[in-house]
């Protein structure tokens, strides 16, 4: 049971070489036998060599904006950054100063589920963090001042947070953008003359030998433990690394389709009947049969972050990331009290009250929780491509929401097999170029460059599949 805790205090940013040596020599071992990762394709590093040579020179100031498929995506680029740049870097005759290294920015709550160790090492890797969907005035001093005096370049995920999805880009926040801005008017005061510089890095991971029976065993377990009737599971004979016949394919897909279905119609009856929310609208069933299940999908995302909502007195406005992160603030507020100056010293009857709220707040929370790991999901992801990394995105996605009804940890994801990383290093976008649009109306210019970045991402996407 959650119980009321003390408000959640900044993690100062607090770069310490020694732990970044050592974590350095260990993160090759830890993408190997920890995330299954045993090769990192670089693509384009000859332009990440040439901003880090800018900015070691003091002449540019740059912030890294990758894609957020997995959880996986900072220790990739973290290796990218410290062995592997700088060793491209030499063979070019091209040297980096060491570190070579970037201030990530991480979102506050990670530590909250990862442990205060993981808190601690953020802080001694220089990372900084941010409250997302509040005004965090700590964490926003710190990441402006890191962008215009850091020693390093900042790193950061523009979608917010991570998608599950290899090959879709879920909507970019307007924050990095604003950032952006902030440093080219903390330059201008400063009588600086450096460049402000948003370089875009793709993201895609590709399976080493293709786990087609590890995926139908995990599909199996997931059917067994939905309560999906013994007789809809065919047997496949689907072999690691073969590739699936046509009729195979088919089969698999109908398997996930049917079990995709099967879970939203449990989850619909369930806000149904226990939280009177309606159903989607009878016009749905004019639909072709992927159309109607997004619809229902999506009609099942709003009700369950509505249930959130209402409990927690929250405005439904905005697109489903944007009220996800109002919600959690809401809970957070509940749960870490920052009208509370010391929890020990209430009464046992105001502590009880307390720990009520913050139980509640947290129940809550698992609601949004559920809709989070689907903000991206289309219904036509795996229907469009059947390939195995599209069917074990989703797949995956579906294990998530299981383990989650079921109160289980999701720290051990299911194993698929060994894979590798494609990392595709873009063009940088100058914000010079917006500065004019900025002065006008700074709304618009943020949107712009948001939207620029954004069709970007999208399109290193299709570059990556390419491959």
């Amino acid at each position: 049971m959650i119980t009321v805790q003390p408000p959640l205090e900044f993690i100062q940013p607090a770069f310490n070489p020694v732990v970044w040596n050592l974590t350095r020599s260990i993160l090759p071992i830890w993408l190997r036998f920890h995330d299954g990762i045993t090769k990192i394709d670089v693509h384009n590093a000859s332009t990440l060599i040439e901003l880090y040579r800018q900015f070691q020179a003091g002449k540019i100031r740059l912030i890294i904006a990758f894609r957020h498929p997995a959880i996986t995506d900072p220790p990739c680029i973290a290796q990218l950054l410290w062995n592997q740049l700088p060793q491209i870097a030499q063979q070019q005759n091209k040297p980096l100063k060491s570190p070579v290294h970037g201030h990530f920015i991480y979102d506050r709550g990670i530590p909250l589920w990862a442990g205060q160790p993981a808190g601690w090492l953020f802080s001694q890797l220089g990372g900084t963090p941010i409250r997302r969907g509040a005004f965090d005035r700590a964490g926003l001093k710190s990441i402006r001042n890191l962008f215009i005096n850091g020693d390093f370049p900042l790193v950061a995920a523009p979608e917010g947070a991570t998608n599950g999805h290899n090959e879709i880009v879920s909507p970019i926040e307007p924050g990095l953008a604003q950032f952006g801005f902030w440093c080219l008017e903390d330059l201008h005061k400063a009588g600086r003359s450096e460049q402000v510089l948003i370089l875009p890095l793709g993201i895609q991971y590709l399976f080493i030998k293709p786990p087609w029976q590890l995926l139908v065993k995990l599909l199996g377990q997931l059917e067994q433990e939905s309560g999906l009737q013994q007789s809809t599971r065919d047997n496949l004979n689907l072999q690691n690394g073969v590739p699936p016949t046509p009729a195979q394919e088919k089969l698999l897909y109908q398997r996930l389709y049917r079990l995709s279905e099967y879970l939203l119609s449990l989850m619909e009856e369930f806000y149904s009947k226990f939280y009177q929310q309606p159903l989607p609208p009878d016009s749905a069933q004019d639909l072709t049969a992927n159309a109607q299940l997004a619809h229902r999908l999506q009609a099942l995302l709003d009700t369950g972050l509505k249930v959130a909502e209402q409990a927690l007195k929250v405005q439904s406005k905005g697109n489903i990331s944007d009220r996800c992160r109002r919600i959690e603030q809401a809970a957070w507020s509940r749960i870490y009290r920052d009208d509370l100056t010391d929890i020990n010293a209430l009464a046992p009857a105001e502590r009880g009250l307390a720990n009520l709220i913050a139980a509640e707040a947290d129940l809550r929370l698992w609601h949004m929780r559920l809709v989070e790991n689907f903000v991206s999901v289309t219904g036509y992801y795996v229907a469009e491509t059947r390939s195995i990394e599209r069917f074990a995105d989703t797949i995956l996605l579906l294990w998530k929401m299981l383990t989650r009804l079921q109160g289980k940890s999701l720290t051990q994801t299911p194993y698929l097999g060994l894979r590798r990383a494609e990392l595709t290093i873009g063009q940088p976008i100058a914000i010079a170029n917006y500065e004019e649009a900025y002065k006008t109306n700074r709304r618009q210019a943020i949107a712009n460059l948001t939207q620029d970045l954004q069709t970007i991402l999208e399109g290193m996407v299709q570059i990556e599949r390419n491959l």
